[in-house]
This record gives C-alpha cells, sequence and structure tokens, in this order.
C-alpha cells in the first residue's frame, strides 16, 4: 500500500501548529481581557508530575521538526528551550511552520522505508521504517503534546473550542 509520506506529514503539522498558535493567541487576549498576568498560563499542568504547558509546546514543536527532519534525511535543528512569554511561544511555533514548510516532497517522499532512528535517554533507540514512524511515532506523539495544550488551555478558561482545534478554513 502506498503512503504519500509528505501529504501526512508537512500539511498535517503545519496546519497543527498553525491552530496551536491561534490557542495561544487567544489565551493571550483572554488574561489581557480578563486583567491577569499572561505567564500564569505558562506553568499549567493537570496533575503534579505532568510537564507544564510551556513544555507541551516546545515537545509538539520537537515533535513536528524531527519528523519532517528525520523522513527527509536530514540533520534536525535543535533548538533551546527558553521560551518565557506567550508571544516567544507563538514565535517558536512559527519558526517550526517554517522549518516544516520549507521541506519539499522530493525530499520526503520515498520515505516510506527510510531507517529511522530516534535516541532515547539511557536506553536503546526506537528503531522504525519511515512509515511505522509516522503512524505510530512520530504522528501520535505530536498529537498527544497538541492535544495537552488544548486541554490545558481549555481548562483555565480560555475560550476555544472544538472547531479551533480542527482549524478553520
Amino acid at each position: 500500500m502506498f503512503m504519500d509520506m509528505y501529504a501526512v506529514t508537512v500539511p498535517v503539522f503545519d496546519r497543527m501548529l498553525g491552530n496551536m498558535q491561534t490557542w495561544v493567541r487567544i489565551a493571550r487576549d483572554h488574561a489581557k481581557a480578563k486583567g491577569f498576568d499572561e505567564s500564569v498560563y505558562l506553568t499549567l499542568r493537570l496533575v503534579p508530575d505532568m510537564l507544564p504547558l510551556s513544555r507541551q509546546i516546545q515537545i509538539a514543536s520537537d515533535s513536528a521538526k524531527s519528523a519532517v527532519g528525520r523522513l527527509a534525511g536530514m540533520e534536525v535543528p535543535s533548538w533551546p528551550d527558553d521560551e518565557a512569554t506567550l508571544d516567544e511561544l507563538i514565535a517558536r511555533l512559527q519558526k517550526t511552520r517554517d522549518f516544516v514548510t520549507s521541506v519539499s516532497a522530493a525530499q520526503i517522499d520515498g520515505s516510506e522505508t527510510r531507517a529511522i532512528t530516534v535516541p532515547r535517554r539511557d536506553k536503546e533507540p526506537h528503531r522504525f521504517q519511515g512509515e511505522d514512524f509516522i503512524r505510530f511515532f512520530a504522528t501520535p506523539n505530536f498529537y498527544f503534546h497538541a492535544t495537552t495544550l488544548y486541554a490545558l488551555l481549555r481548562h483555565a478558561g480560555v475560550p476555544i473550542g472544538k472547531m479551533d482545534f480542527l482549524g478553520r478554513s
């Protein structure tokens, strides 16, 4: 079975990263309208042992750029996780979109069987072929963190809904 590796990566990641930018902008504007410091959003968690909102965005960003870079056989750019404001997180999402969309279909197409290795701290790396990597690891990991960001913002009262998650055409 043929899978269009470009079609299931670049446009999908770009759209959701754009949706995430919208949610964070709405959160920033919501804080201003309600008169509280927007930085309270940065440390939101649903449970104490969970990574905070800022890390959810950074990891989603890393997931998207890593998936596309690995499938294209490129060195994945490494960025510091030092964003300290919502605007900086919005900029991180844009930088990720810019990288993801800079990769062409020609660079990704044919990567279904490319050997992909994902390093892990103190453990054996994950090893995949490209198609399994995108279907069973990279895309689910990206959406896990995107969905967690959405849930954190909804839980905090940010006025976003299902169509904000899906994106408006």
